[in-house]
């Protein structure tokens, strides 16, 4: 038998509690009491138009177990956190009628942001994540890889530390198992961690250090110009023998932001405390309006242009995937009202027959 709560389970009630591992389209791992088992979607809590929210990996569920075949899901419980990325991708205006949300991983303690120490490292992706990780309501870790292929990595390392502000920065080596004891405080038991980064960042080889054994295959990427294609095809939770569990997430080149204007507040906290300060003018639009505090911070190096250039931009970004967000929402709720008074119709119909 297995205890759920070892899977990080809280309630008092553990009975036909299980924990998604991996979604498979319409098909879902999952752990429960019984073992490892796979579940449906009940279609009438979830296809009838209600509001249930689709499980993704990391989701506590309820089932209705079934042990000669898939059980069924028949809810979704709450999210203590969760990873959203918007289908937007940094290309607003190209995805304006379709843009929604995407949940990749929930439930978790840790934000691993993964970025290579090889010729794709970018501070700008890394603010990106930070933002997106502060707004998951966890806490977010930048793990520099591959320290081996560049073991002076000073200057890098002072540039995560600088796209976020605040965030703990490490660089390890999986080949080499430079800097991985220092990542012992974040695996407890019943931790979960998220990995996420681009493709090629090497999410699959750090999991298998971690682990002490081949759980991930790994495919090399060209550290020439560090070109390649990520391992991971799906989201999948993964318990390491420490009792700790890290979700694996397929490699994302682009990212676009999903309700993150607080996020962005944690993740560019050095703009913004510049932008407390007070202007000489109330609407100071911060661009070259005479005494502008903006304007003073980047002049005398305190804010470097670049950081604030990607603060608007990611700014701008995010409100527009806020807006988009809200109206998403009210469609959504007006074809749950339709859906509902067709019901509504429907059974007064049947009744007065």
């Amino acid at each position: 038998m297995i205890d759920i709560s070892d899977y990080g389970y809280n309630g008092v009630d553990k009975e036909n509690i299980a924990r998604v591992t991996a979604v498979h389209k319409e098909r879902y791992e999952m752990v429960c009491s019984h073992g490892e088992v796979f579940g449906r979607l009940k279609g009438s809590v979830y296809y009838s138009g209600s509001s249930a929210m689709y499980p993704t990996t990391g989701d506590f569920v309820k089932i209705q177990f079934n042990g000669q075949g898939d059980s069924l899901i028949t809810q979704t419980l709450p999210r203590s956190s969760k990873f959203s990325r918007s289908n937007l991708a940094g290309h607003a205006e190209a995805y304006v009628k379709t843009v929604q949300e995407q949940v990749v991983a929930a439930n978790f303690d840790y934000v691993f942001i993964l970025a290579s120490l090889n010729r794709d490292f970018s501070p700008r992706r890394i603010e990106r994540y930070a933002a997106l990780a502060w707004q998951s309501g966890a806490q977010p870790v930048i793990l520099l890889t591959k320290a081996d292929l560049k073991p002076d990595h000073t200057e890098e390392l002072g540039a995560a530390e600088h796209a976020a502000p605040g965030v703990p920065a490490y660089a390890v080596s999986s080949r080499t198992g430079y800097g991985l004891k220092e990542l012992d405080r974040y695996f407890a038991a019943r931790k979960t961690a998220v990995f996420l980064g681009s493709s090629g960042v090497g999410k699959s080889s750090l999991l298998n250090a971690l682990a002490g054994e081949q759980i991930m295959s790994v495919k090399e990427i060209r550290e020439d110009d560090s070109r390649g294609r990520h391992t991971t095809t799906h989201r999948q939770l993964i318990m390491l023998k420490s009792g700790a569990m890290i979700i694996d997430t397929p490699g994302m080149r682009e990212l676009g932001l999903w309700a993150a204007s607080e996020g962005l507040v944690n993740a560019f906290s050095d703009v913004e405390s510049v932008l407390l300060r007070p202007c000489r003018f109330n609407d100071c639009r911060h661009e070259s309006e005479p005494g502008c505090s903006v304007k003073a911070a980047t002049e005398s190096g305190e804010l470097s242009r670049e950081r604030w250039d990607s603060y608007m931009a990611l700014k701008r970004e995010a409100r527009f995937a806020d807006d988009k967000a809200a109206a998403l929402k009210e469609k959504n709720e007006f074809f749950k009202s339709i859906a509902k008074a067709g019901k509504e119709k429907k059974k007064n119909g049947m009744l007065r027959e």
